[in-house]
């Protein structure tokens, strides 16, 4: 008699498919190629890859919890493993027709890495494709949205401030545009709060593909904020006018590009779009961040004549922050939705949070909006 089939196995079958999928097959195709240049993909992107699920005599026979049952959809960008020394990396796929690589390779360079300031992330190795010399791989660390997980603190939100401002300005002091800085180029190297890791294809799940990620709070162990993606920024050269025509990125929010034939000013249109995510990401979502009042509607200055430079943004920002106190760093971030349960845990929470902060309050000088 043939046994009875599982009534959730048809489902399975559709949301972890046991083949590779279209937009995998890149991937499987390099596996031999990126091993070869040391860079070990996981074990679904092998050419002879069989399901673990579906491995005569295999333990585990539900997809559910089996790493390699995740597809891989951003085909872009991949995670991978140094055979070296096993260290995580992200390899991404580019076309040589910008001037991506030489900017990014330009500001992680040697002597700009050893700038604090410098918030773009290192480049490791880049090499050509064996079969199309128009793609090139990328080697970067392994970095996350820097929005996920949200936010917790209010020292949270000054410390990731305060190193995008940095970051912009180094870029700028450095003569690039990035043209596109928004929510999505702006990463974090997230170690810090998820130790463990996470599978790079479904980033709600450790490493094993099933288990829920448990982030730490950034408060406590803070991380480094990163602008990635020059795939569409400009070096200038020394004296040369960033006033050009351009068309922009993601962002449709800046005033001068309603009219892209008129030239602006490349570097400003990055203080406005800075300032747009900071609109969105903080003032938009989280209550009582009055000290974010003054510097997002300076950074989106309607005319890119009178907008401020991202140095004269700094300063102002450097000024703002001496006034918050410390002590308030680890006041809950509260949504405009939360409930009347929530308002009085976070009240009770940032109650007690300020009570511990007392003793700090005369020594505020030795300590940091990273480490309140």
């Amino acid at each position: 008699m043939k046994p009875a089939s599982n009534p959730y196995d048809k489902f399975f079958s559709l949301v972890y498919p046991d083949k590779i999928m279209e937009y995998e097959k890149h991937w499987c195709d390099r596996y031999s190629f990126l091993l070869n240049r040391g860079y070990e993909l996981r074990p679904r992107f092998h050419p002879d890859w069989i399901p673990s699920w579906k491995i005569p005599g295999a333990k585990e026979k539900n997809p559910v919890y089996c790493e390699d049952a995740h597809d891989h959809i951003i085909y872009m960008v991949m995670d991978a493993r140094r055979t070296v020394d096993h260290g995580q990396v992200c390899i991404k796929r580019i076309t040589n027709v910008s001037d991506e690589i030489a900017i990014a390779k330009y500001l992680s360079s040697r002597e700009l890495l050893s700038d604090s300031r410098n918030h773009c992330p290192p480049i490791f190795d880049d090499f050509v494709d064996p079969e199309d010399p128009m793609i090139i791989y990328m080697i970067m660390p392994l970095l996350r949205d820097f929005n996920d997980p949200e936010f917790g603190f209010h020292g949270e939100v000054v410390d990731c401030v305060t190193q995008l401002l940095e970051g912009l300005t180094f870029m700028h002091d450095h003569l690039v545009a990035h043209t596109d800085l928004t929510t999505v180029n702006i990463m974090m190297d997230a170690q810090p709060i998820l130790p463990q890791g996470w599978h790079f294809s479904s980033r709600s799940f450790a490493p094993n593909g099933y288990e829920n990620i448990k982030p730490l709070s950034r408060i406590d162990h803070p991380v480094r904020y990163y602008i990635v993606d020059f795939d569409g920024s400009i070096r200038f050269s020394p004296g040369e006018s960033p006033v050009i025509k351009g068309v922009g990125g993601r962002d449709n929010d800046p005033p001068e590009l309603i009219t892209p034939h008129i030239p602006f000013d490349q570097y400003k249109l990055d203080v406005f779009t800075l300032g747009n995510v900071f609109r969105k990401e903080f003032q938009q979502k989280y209550l009582n961040l009055d000290f974010l009042d003054g510097l997002i509607p300076m950074m989106m200055t309607h005319d890119f004549r009178q907008r401020p430079t991202s140095q004269a943004v700094l300063d102002y920002w450097y000024k703002t922050r001496e006034r918050i106190p410390i002590a308030s760093a680890r006041w809950p971030l509260r949504k405009p939705t939360e409930t009347i349960v929530e308002t009085v845990i976070n009240t009770v929470a940032a109650a007690r949070s300020g009570v511990n902060n007392l003793r700090y309050l005369f020594e505020e000088d030795k300590r940091t909006w990273a480490n309140p």
